[in-house]
Order: C-alpha cells, then sequence, then structure tokens
C-alpha cells in the first residue's frame, strides 16, 4: 500500500514539474503534452437544455445564426431556404413569438443591440446589397492578415477577437487603434474557429468549430496578456450538427448554438456550481 501511495505521490511530482517547465521553458512538445493531460480532465461548464424551443417545428431551413437581446430577453434565428419565414423570434425561455421574411434575402451572420430607447437586430445578407463599416488587414497568413475572417467579439478590456477560421488560429486586436496584439492557433490543428463569444463573467471564451461539431471553452487571458490557449472544456456534438455561429446572454450566460447541418438551435446552460451569480 505503501508503494502505490509513493508511485502516485512520485507520478503527480512529476505532472508538475512538467507543468512549470513547459511554462518556463516554452517547450512546444512539453505544452503538448501538457495540453493532452488537461484535455482529458477538463471540467464540465454547461449541460444542454432539451426543453427549448417549446415547439422546433418553426425551423423550417438551415439555421445558419442566432443573437440574443439581453436586455429584452429575445432570442433572433435567422435560417435559409424556399418559402420560409427567414428571421424568428423566441424568447430565452422558449416561447415563438413572431418571424418575419419580407427584408432578408440569404442570411448569414447577426447581432442584437438594445437600449431603454431602441431595440435594433443588425443582419449579415449575403444576398444583397451591403455597406462596409470597418475593414481591417488583408488576404494572407500573416499577422493582421486573414482567411476567411468568419467572426468577431469584444473583450470587456477592448480588444477585438476574431476567428480567422481558413487560418485556424484567433487574432487579437486593440479595437481603438487596430494595434495587433497576438494570435492563437496551438487548439486549433485540427479545424479553425467559426464563431467566437465570451460569457457574461469574462471567464472563458466560447469557440464554435463547424466540421467537427464541437464547442470549445477557452481560459480568458488577463489584460495585457494574450499568452497561449488553453481548453478548460468542450461539448462534442453529433456528426454533421455543424454549429456555424453562436452568442451568450449577457443576464443568464445561456450559449445558444445554430447548427446548420441539423437545422435547429440549441441552448446550453451554465452549472450553477460555476456561475453562481447565475439564476436559471
Amino acid at each position: 500500500m505503501a508503494r502505490i501511495w509513493l508511485c502516485a505521490g512520485g507520478a503527480g511530482f512529476f505532472l508538475a514539474l512538467l507543468v512549470l517547465h513547459s511554462h518556463f521553458s516554452g517547450s512546444p512538445v512539453l505544452r503538448e503534452f501538457v495540453f493532452q493531460i488537461s484535455w482529458r480532465t477538463e471540467e464540465i461548464l454547461y449541460r444542454l437544455d432539451v426543453n427549448w424551443p417549446k415547439h422546433s417545428e418553426y425551423f423550417t431551413g438551415a439555421t445558419f445564426c442566432t443573437a440574443v437581446d439581453t436586455l429584452n430577453g429575445l432570442v433572433y434565428i435567422a435560417q435559409r431556404g424556399d418559402n420560409i419565414p427567414k428571421v424568428l423570434v423566441f424568447t430565452e425561455d422558449g416561447y415563438f413569438l413572431r418571424a418575419w421574411n419580407s427584408t432578408v434575402d440569404t442570411p448569414h451572420g447577426m447581432f442584437a443591440t438594445s437600449s431603454l430607447d431602441e431595440q435594433a437586430i443588425w443582419i449579415t445578407d449575403v444576398g444583397s446589397d451591403f455597406m462596409m463599416l470597418w475593414l481591417h488587414g488583408e488576404n494572407g497568413t500573416g499577422p493582421a492578415k486573414f482567411n476567411i475572417p468568419h467572426s468577431v467579439t469584444v473583450d470587456s478590456s477592448g480588444r477585438v477577437w476574431v476567428a480567422d477560421r481558413g487560418n485556424k488560429r484567433i487574432q487579437v486586436f486593440d479595437k481603438d487603434t487596430g494595434v495587433w496584439l497576438g494570435a492563437w492557433n496551438n487548439c486549433f490543428t485540427e479545424e479553425g474557429p467559426s464563431s467566437v463569444r465570451f460569457t457574461p463573467d469574462g471567464k472563458y471564451l466560447v469557440v464554435a468549430q463547424l466540421n467537427l461539431s464541437r464547442l470549445l471553452f477557452v481560459a480568458a487571458p488577463p489584460v495585457g496578456s494574450i499568452g497561449y490557449c488553453s481548453v478548460i472544456s468542450s461539448i462534442q456534438l453529433a456528426d454533421q450538427v455543424l454549429p456555424h455561429l453562436l452568442d451568450v446572454s449577457g443576464k443568464t450566460g445561456a450559449i445558444y448554438v445554430a447548427e446548420i447541418g441539423a437545422k435547429q438551435v440549441q441552448k446550453y446552460v451554465p452549472l450553477k456550481s460555476y456561475f453562481p451569480s447565475f439564476h436559471l
């Protein structure tokens, strides 16, 4: 029995030394080994809400994107298809409210913004003319260059995070100056990110990987550092679900995932033990 405890203690000590050495030496081999260890012992942060929405028959096309109006507790969903409603509106509780089809042709992405005076939803419509509001970088593989920049989000410290899907990385910029701050690529060797959003507490970056049908929860770095991508948790979806774009409720922390393969939107809710301030 004493020998067993000695072996276990020795293994733990070895792993601790390995983590410290990897951190300070920057060895890519050791970082990969430590990453594999953390991947197998990852934490569970979210669970699927199987009761959302109340009536899924309203999904009649390929659901490309979703956006949460946190102030009003609304979830917008845009879908593609012939002779179907292109935009659906649900409550965060899952009740269907309304739909429309007259103003959108081929939706791709969307973003909701509301104030006490105005409620607005912004939709990228690849089937209609559009106006360029902000442009940064050019096509390529170097820093500040892109290959299918597919999603963007901003953290509380003013850093812009771009899912550079074709280059299998996330690039980070200063919101005001546009200065390139760094990039993450060590988490995306198999496939690049298709969507990026932060949890309301700013602790995690939620990443969707389209063709792997997987969600990643990545530890957000502190202000002043980008560091390396560190996966804390993941959710493996069924094959061919194809999570395209997602959004996060700023009030409840719930994640809504638009899945073009499954032609649905699924809701994931945080476990209370990890997010005690959320009341679900």
